[in-house]
């Protein structure tokens, strides 16, 4: 065995059970190392670019990188294939997986696994960087992730993971992918600290997935910010949606989400900070919503959804609705264009505030009337509003605002 492993030019230490690819320059390859490693052995991956197509690996191995080794598919080939538990992969570049539009060729796939670390990896230039399949217990930490930045269509996404449970997604950096994050079928699972910027469609993609929490994570610049989708029991909790521009861009996107938590998140300067459409039962509390075109739109079809210690700040439109009946409720929010008084001075305005405008709903119905946003006629239906505010959805108020903004 030794013999065969010195002819590769591949130095075992059989003490540690380590293999060491590429010291020194020496020959032997990644592919050699894998075969002949058994369970419970380390490949440390010496600096040096690697161009052997998919590596398999089923085995409880330890695959180290060096310096950076760069592992390069030449646009034609998968990585890395995981399967089985307790594999670590750390510390490796990865560069131009392949592409399919039959498959989803990954830099690094896994399936069928369990007690998987992928950490402090760079991926360049793939479809799918890192894509999970069937698999439980796993860590995806710390691994800077840049796509090609192609179209919709022809691109990947950047942490893919379909069908697992008990994951956490913690510290990455994704940027250029379709979804930089996407969740199907994902349960119990964790999304902490990670940037996800510059992707073409989402930052962050539920999809079927319950009982899951996304903490402090920043979500800048996508193409239509974060989407959760047909989901219960999500929570949100400290995460910052940002810029995220465009004629279907959202801070968040909410379609037939049940029993969530939204708290303590910044939403700045998106052109919907929450959309929400088919939601009910969800607590979004202690937000701050400042310079969005639209802070919230709820739509008619949603109910029981509490909202309340918000913060709104200079957003064009505070909240919107495509409806006459609100099944909602608004209260002790922070609204900057409130104009009642405080008599008692318990800071709590002594008359509702209607956070619907009569404009607003008259874009609701004809978009294109928003190019009269600044307009003298828009200033008299302010006032008009002002006079007979019978005009917006009598039910939509907050009957206890605060004087002065929430301390989140």
């Amino acid at each position: 065995m030794l013999l065969t492993i010195l002819n590769l030019c591949i130095v075992v230490m059989l003490s540690a059970n380590t293999i060491e690819v590429g010291k020194d320059r020496r020959g032997g390859t990644l592919r050699q190392a894998v075969s002949l490693a058994k369970s419970g052995d380390t490949i440390l991956l010496y600096p040096g670019v690697y161009n052997e197509g998919n590596i398999i690996i089923s085995r409880s191995l330890h695959l180290l990188g060096i310096g950076s080794p760069v592992l390069d598919g030449e646009l034609k080939n998968e990585l890395l294939t995981l399967s089985g538990h307790g594999i670590v992969v750390k510390g490796i570049t990865f560069r131009n997986a392949g592409y399919s539009s039959m498959n989803d060729f990954a830099a690094i796939k896994v399936i069928d696994a369990t007690g998987v670390r992928i950490e402090n990896n760079t991926i360049e230039n793939s479809s799918f960087a890192i894509h999970f399949a069937n698999s439980t217990l796993s860590v995806i930490r710390g691994n800077t992730i840049r796509g090609n930045n192609k179209s919709e269509h022809s691109s990947g996404n950047g942490i893919h993971l379909w069908k697992c449970s008990q994951m956490l997604v913690e510290n990455n950096s994704i940027e250029g992918h379709r979804d930089g994050i996407y969740f199907e079928f994902v349960t119990f699972s964790v999304i902490v600290q990670n940037r996800s910027e510059r992707n073409i469609r989402y930052g962050l993609h539920f999809m079927f997935s319950n009982d899951d929490h996304y903490e402090a994570n920043v979500f800048r610049n996508n193409g239509a910010g974060v989407a959760v989708m047909f989901s219960k029991k999500v929570t949100m909790v400290n995460n910052h949606f940002e810029e995220n521009w465009g004629a279907a861009a959202y801070g968040i996107l909410l379609k037939e989400i049940k029993e969530g938590t939204i708290i303590r998140n910044t939403f700045l300067k998106n052109t919907v900070g929450i959309f929400m459409e088919g939601s009910s039962r969800l607590l979004i509390e202690k937000n701050n919503f400042r310079n969005n075109g639209w802070a919230v739109k709820v739509q008619a079809s949603c109910d029981e959804n509490d909202f309340g210690f918000n913060n709104f700040f200079g957003n064009s439109f505070d909240i919107s609705t495509n409806g006459t009946m609100m099944l909602n409720r608004f209260y002790s929010n922070y609204w900057d264009r409130y104009e009642g008084y405080d008599l008692d001075r318990d800071g709590v305005g002594d008359v509702p505030f209607h956070p619907v405008s009569m404009y607003g709903m008259i874009i609701e119905n004809n978009p294109t009337t928003l190019i009269l946003l600044r307009s003298f006629m828009v200033s008299l239906l302010d006032k008009a509003e002002k006079a007979i505010p019978s005009l917006t959805p009598e039910n939509l108020i907050d009957d206890k605002p605060v004087i002065k903004p929430n301390r989140l």
